[in-house]
C-alpha cells in the first residue's frame, strides 16, 4: 500500500513539474529558427532612378493567406547604371565589342562575328546559316514588328536564321508595379519555381493596370500552386530578374536572341529584363568576403552573387539556392551566370 502512494506522488510531482515549465514557457519545443535573425527589406537600395514613383507601403495578403505590409515598387524596367546593349553584331568581322553574350551548358560566350559564323559548327547543324557568304552582314531583327515576330514562340520560318535584336526604343512606355514583403515570413514548406519560358505575368498574375500581358501563366508551386511568380526577384536598379530564357524555343527556330553584357535582352512584354547575374548592375560590397548583394527575391530575402570576394562558390545551398548566416540572415546565392537562372525556389511567403 505505502509503494502505491509513493508511486501515485511521484508521478503527480512530474505532472505539476511538467505543467508549471509549459505555464513559464519553459517547454523544449522551441526549435533553432526561433532564433534566426530575419533581415528587413531596405527600400533605399533601390535607385530611384529606376522607379515610376516613390516606393510605398500597402498591405497584402500573402502566398499563405495572411496579411502583411508590403513595397509598392514601381519600376521602368530601364536600368539607370548601365547601357542597354549591344545584341547582335552586325557583320562577321565584327569583334566582341559589337555584340553580347550567350549562355550554353554553363558557358558565357561573347556573340561576336566569329561566333555568329560559327553557329554550325557550335551546334553541328549546317541548316545555321546567319549571314550573307558574300558580304558578311549579319541577318537581324531591324523593326519592332520584325522583333514581336521573331521573338514569338510560334516564330515563322521567314526569321529561321535571324539574330532577333529588340531595341529599347521599342518599350519606352513599359512599367511594371511589384510588391515585395518588407520583412520576410519564411514559408512552411519552400516554393519551387519550375523552369518553364521566362515572360509570364509578375507576382499575382495581374499588373495593377488590370490588363493581362500576353505570355504563359504563372509557374506552379507545390501543391498545384499557380499564384507562384514567374519572375524571381528585382535588382537594385529596378530591372527583373526573369525565368530561364526559352532556350530551346529560340534555337529550335533557329534564331538567336543574345544577352547584352549585363546578362539583360528585351521583348515587347516585359520590356529590358535580366536572365543571368554577370556583375554589371548594382552590387552592395560586404566587409566580410561574402559575395555582393544584387537586389531582393518576391519574398524579401536578398539575392547576392554567386561566389565570395575570392572566387569561391558556396557549398552549403538548399534547394531554393539559398541558406543562413547571422549578418544577413536567411539569403539567396544565384546560379552561374552559364546556367541561364538565378534562385530555385522561393524559401518565404510571397505578395499576391
Amino acid at each position: 500500500m505505502m509503494l502505491k502512494v509513493q508511486f501515485k506522488s511521484i508521478v503527480v510531482g512530474l505532472l505539476l513539474l511538467f505543467f508549471t515549465a509549459c505555464k513559464n514557457g519553459k517547454s523544449d519545443t522551441k526549435t533553432d529558427t526561433d532564433n534566426e535573425v530575419t533581415i528587413s527589406v531596405k527600400k533605399e537600395n533601390f535607385l530611384s532612378d529606376g522607379l515610376l514613383e516613390p516606393i510605398s507601403i500597402v498591405s497584402r495578403e500573402l502566398s499563405d493567406g495572411s496579411t502583411s505590409d508590403c513595397y509598392k515598387i514601381v519600376v521602368t524596367s530601364t536600368p539607370t547604371d548601365h547601357e542597354m546593349g549591344p545584341w547582335c553584331p552586325d557583320n562577321i568581322a565584327d569583334d566582341a565589342s559589337a555584340g553580347g553574350i550567350w549562355l550554353e551548358d554553363g558557358k558565357v560566350y561573347d556573340v561576336d562575328g566569329e561566333f555568329v559564323k560559327n553557329l554550325g559548327t557550335f551546334y553541328d547543324d549546317e541548316t545555321w546559316m546567319m549571314y550573307n557568304s558574300e558580304t558578311g552582314k549579319i541577318t537581324k531583327t531591324s523593326t519592332k514588328d520584325e522583333c514581336n515576330d521573331a521573338a514569338n514562340p510560334n516564330v515563322g520560318e521567314e526569321y529561321q536564321n535571324f539574330c532577333v535584336e529588340c531595341l529599347p526604343s521599342y518599350v519606352t512606355d513599359i512599367t511594371h508595379t511589384y510588391y515585395i514583403p518588407v520583412t520576410p515570413k519564411k514559408a512552411k514548406t519552400p516554393y519551387s519555381f519550375s523552369n518553364g519560358p521566362a515572360g509570364g505575368p509578375p507576382p499575382g498574375g495581374r499588373p495593377d493596370d488590370g490588363h493581362e500581358r500576353p505570355g504563359p501563366p504563372p509557374n506552379r508551386g507545390p501543391e498545384g500552386n499557380s499564384t507562384m511568380p514567374s519572375n524571381r526577384g528585382l535588382a537594385f536598379n529596378g530591372v527583373i530578374f526573369n525565368a530561364p530564357a526559352p532556350v530551346d524555343a529560340i534555337l529550335g527556330a533557329y534564331t538567336l536572341a543574345p544577352f547584352d553584357d549585363a546578362g539583360g535582352h528585351i521583348n515587347l512584354n516585359e520590356g529590358y529584363h535580366y536572365h543571368a547575374a554577370t556583375g554589371v548592375s548594382k552590387k552592395i560590397e560586404q566587409s566580410d568576403n561574402h559575395a555582393a548583394m544584387i537586389g531582393y527575391a518576391f519574398d524579401g530575402y536578398g539575392i547576392f552573387g554567386n561566389t565570395d570576394a575570392e572566387g569561391k562558390a558556396y557549398t552549403d545551398l538548399d534547394d531554393s539556392r539559398g541558406h543562413y548566416d547571422e549578418t544577413r540572415g536567411y539569403h539567396y546565392h544565384v546560379d552561374y551566370a552559364g546556367n541561364n537562372n538565378f534562385i530555385d525556389g522561393l524559401r518565404g511567403e510571397y505578395a499576391l
